[in-house]
């Protein structure tokens, strides 16, 4: 199976990996070149375009970091749909991408025009669960369609959940994501109220860990927050601030669409805007939100 791989990114690359080392054949585009170069040294071959790959391969995925992108890779000057239809009848799309539903939908839509099919499969996790084949997808569509993607899926995620028709998996990953970049939030805030014990950020971190309202995220994430609260230099991010940004504002514009409130969701926006605008965090992982918060004063007005 040649699958044809678009976007390239921390996420994306991860994948990429975990494929080439499944024997499969991957093909790869990418809007930025140099991206590319790790991924063919590897095994991958790169495409001049997204319009070349979608014509080479027979299974086209892709992970992209939000709308303007896919319309880009996708309805743009060689992008996928500029193919045609002789090159996409009976081809299959997986976007993995998190945006809301309507643009899944749509994408969709524009591919069936031209004879191809597509899952929305946006998935749960970060590089580190990617590139083991750990990953949660959560996927849109038909039945039918998954059953031909099941081989694929099933080497880059530990579950493979079958939401619904188009667009279902692009709602259950907002789902995914919203508490837990709440609760990034929510933690640092708790942890302002005891910054001034003599306890140090480990055992703050260690007692907060072994408490009920803790996610499991905490597990393999606490240290690294106890390490930033000590003032110890960050690491590289898994899902950076500005990304997490991107996907709130996902979710209150869904929640607009769905005639929903979400006041949590709008206030944890906002910390995160000021915490960026404040402190120049939008490449930083998202623990850095709590370690941040948990320090900063209360602001003049």
């Amino acid at each position: 199976m040649h699958i044809g791989w678009i976007g390239t990114g921390r996420m994306g690359a991860a994948m990429v990996e975990r494929l080439l080392e499944g024997s499969f054949k991957v093909s790869v585009w990418n809007r930025s070149p140099e991206k590319l170069r790790a991924l063919v040294e590897k095994g991958a071959q790169a495409m001049s375009s997204a319009a070349a790959l979608a014509s080479e391969a027979d299974v086209i995925m892709s992970i992209l970091s939000h709308d303007a992108a896919i319309d880009d890779c996708y309805r743009g000057e060689s992008g996928v749909l500029s193919a045609g239809e002789q090159a996409l009848r009976g081809k299959l799309v997986i976007e993995m991408s998190t945006v809301q539903p309507k643009v899944a939908q749509a994408l969709a839509s524009d591919l069936h025009r031209l004879g191809a099919s597509m899952l929305d499969c946006p998935v749960g996790g970060t590089v580190g669960p990617a590139r083991e084949g750990k990953l949660l997808g959560l996927v849109g569509g038909s039945a039918q369609d998954l059953e031909r993607a099941q081989p694929i899926l099933n080497h880059l995620c530990r579950r493979v959940e079958f939401m619904g028709p188009q667009g279902a998996g692009a709602s259950m990953k907002l789902c995914v994501n919203m508490p837990l970049m709440v609760y990034w939030q929510a933690l640092g805030e708790a942890l302002s109220l005891v910054r001034h014990l003599p306890a140090g950020p480990e055992r703050l971190i260690d007692i907060m860990s072994d408490t009920s309202g803790t996610p499991t995220a905490m597990k393999g994430r606490g240290p690294a927050i106890a390490r930033l609260m000590s003032g110890d230099a960050p690491g590289p991010a898994a899902f950076d601030m500005a990304m997490i940004c991107k996907d709130l504002r996902c979710m209150l514009a869904e929640g607009d669409t769905l005639n929903r409130e979400m006041p949590v969701v709008s206030a944890t926006l906002s910390a995160y805007e000021r915490a960026i605008k404040e402190a120049n965090l939008g490449d930083r992982d998202g623990t850095a939100l709590p370690a941040y918060w948990s320090a900063r004063k209360k602001q003049a007005d």
